[in-house]
């Protein structure tokens, strides 16, 4: 009989007091074919080495955007990203995630059981996450994986919560989180037509909505629409992608293959902090960084 795969318990040891929070995104290991058309360049140690950093940081939550693994179902691809989930909550840090289309990838049952241990918050048709009155919501963008029933229902949901959200006096900021991204130069993945329909618009019209952050696109990107920001946050571990020059990109000089996000909210604006690892793999540094403000 094939041994269970472990279950990443969520309860905190020591909860963090920090207020800032953080998002990586595509930390899945490489797949052979991937590494066909692809350049690996130690990819999984470059993921332990974000985490690690992660926790050095100890903000109060991480907020992973999808493709955690390279194939949900399989429980020997978790064995490393287990370790570093785990690690993250024995320091204190609530961990958070929304699928990503590797996740569901084949057997996609068997990846959302296996998903859902690991994050037992998680509600496969959008939830929300508050810290520091700053609501995360996070919904589902594997739309080919959803009932038109699921679709319809987390359309509805998420319409609402926004709204809810802009009326609650005790939230002053939203940021809106999903796997694919809206907009990206990616030459691989494309922007997702179906985001842009689904969840760009209520983001647009929200009046607290700030930021729009998304993976799938292995690489950092900054796109600014309606004068609200858009960022691709892909740089989790996966192979980086070659990008066009398609869509204006505001982070044109800035472009690690490694790096996860930080946001801290400051009186009325909120403080985005881009972290890289460096190219010789000799730790993580501070670099792009950015303020919206909060209406």
């Amino acid at each position: 009989m094939a041994a269970q795969a472990p279950v990443v318990q969520p309860a905190l040891v020591n909860p963090s007091t920090s207020k800032e929070i953080a998002f990586v995104s595509d930390t899945q290991a490489p797949m052979w074919i991937e590494n066909v058309f692809l350049k690996a360049n130690q990819n999984q140690r470059a993921t332990r080495l974000i985490f690690e950093d992660i926790v050095k940081t100890k903000p109060r939550a991480a907020y992973i955007l999808g493709d955690v693994v390279a194939l949900g179902y399989r429980n020997s691809k978790w064995k490393n990203m287990d370790k570093c989930i785990q690690q993250c909550r024995e320091s204190g840090v609530d961990v958070y995630a929304v699928l990503g289309n590797h996740d569901v990838m084949s057997r996609a049952k068997k990846g959302e059981l296996n998903f859902q241990k690991r994050f037992p918050e998680h509600v496969r048709t959008g939830y929300v996450s508050v810290m520091d009155s700053v609501a995360v919501v996070l919904v589902n963008s594997n739309f080919s994986k959803l009932t038109t029933e699921d679709i319809n229902h987390q359309q509805a949901w998420y319409e609402e919560t926004v709204i809810k959200l802009d009326k609650d006096p005790a939230v002053k900021a939203v940021i809106v989180t999903c796997h694919h991204a809206p907009y990206t130069n990616s030459k691989i993945v494309g922007s997702s037509k179906a985001v842009q329909d689904h969840f760009v618009p209520a983001f647009q019209k929200s009046n607290k909505s700030v930021l729009f952050i998304t993976g799938h696109s292995h690489n950092f990107e900054h796109f600014k629409k309606s004068g609200k920001h858009f960022l691709v946050i892909g740089g989790g571990g996966g192979l980086h992608q070659p990008i066009g020059t398609n869509l204006e990109d505001i982070s044109t000089n800035y472009k690690p293959m490694f790096h996860y996000l930080t946001v801290l909210r400051e009186k009325n604006n909120l403080l985005i902090i881009s972290h890289f690892l460096k190219d010789d793999f000799s730790g993580v540094e501070k670099q792009y960084s950015f303020s919206a403000a909060i209406p």
